[in-house]
């Protein structure tokens, strides 16, 4: 029996288009005038300090721009790079530029979920603040209350099994009772290693490609929680 759930965002619960078309370039567009507007915010200064750090050198402020840049072009899932999106995004909800997105069949058994007793949790390579920004102010409103915790890149890579070990320890979860959701055959690889049930979700239209080893789903009303 699931009791625990574990699930990814972007092409899960969430339209890619929606990360890759609005949330990306609009963080992208914005960077520069943000880091340089916040230079002196302590929490940004860490970032940019973790972002030094990360790259072994020194740069300066034009320099750690243009990295991040790149990195947002790579599509990096690199912490330091995924906080600052976070703090742009969220001046973003804010001002009502966007709502996050969240396909309704993942807010109606979530809640479904959540009433039978289930725990929720999300691990995402956005950061935390960024989670709980996209459920927080989603079209359907504040979908917080439905979640008992947040994972990123912090707990570690979503494609190594340690970091599932870690999240297990986290939530104090045997993990024959859990199953993550997740679009990436690496990522639901890495968490069966360390023997969490798996679900694939292939949405219409997000390019995911079916991973062998797992059950797949097209919305989350054919995820099996009670299976």
């Amino acid at each position: 029996m699931i009791r625990y759930v574990i699930t990814d965002i972007e092409g899960t619960t969430s339209s890619i288009s929606f990360v890759k078309d609005v949330l990306f370039p609009y963080a992208r567009e914005r960077l520069p005038a943000f880091i340089r507007d916040n230079r002196n915010n302590p929490e940004l200064q860490q970032a940019l300090l973790d972002i030094r750090i990360e790259t072994g050198s020194s740069l300066s402020l034009d320099a750690v721009i243009e990295q991040l840049i790149e990195w947002i072009d790579q599509d990096k899932k690199i912490t330091p790079l995924k906080y600052i999106q976070g703090m742009i995004w969220q001046d973003g909800y804010l001002k009502g530029d966007f709502k996050g997105h969240v396909y309704p069949d993942a807010v109606e058994y979530m809640q479904r979920w959540r009433e039978s007793g289930i725990k929720l949790y999300v691990y995402s390579s956005g950061s935390v603040g960024a989670q709980k920004l996209i459920f927080g102010h989603s079209i359907a409103g504040d979908l917080n209350p439905l979640f008992s915790g947040y994972f990123d890149t912090m707990i570690g890579s979503k494609k190594e099994p340690d970091s599932y070990f870690a999240i297990l320890n986290s939530i104090n979860a045997p993990a024959s009772e859990v199953l993550f959701l997740s679009d990436v055959g690496e990522e639901l690889d890495a968490a069966a290693a360390v023997g969490i049930q798996t679900c694939q979700l292939l949405r219409p239209g997000d390019g995911a490609v079916a991973s062998v080893g797992h059950r797949h789903a097209t919305d989350f009303s054919q995820v099996p929680v009670n299976q």
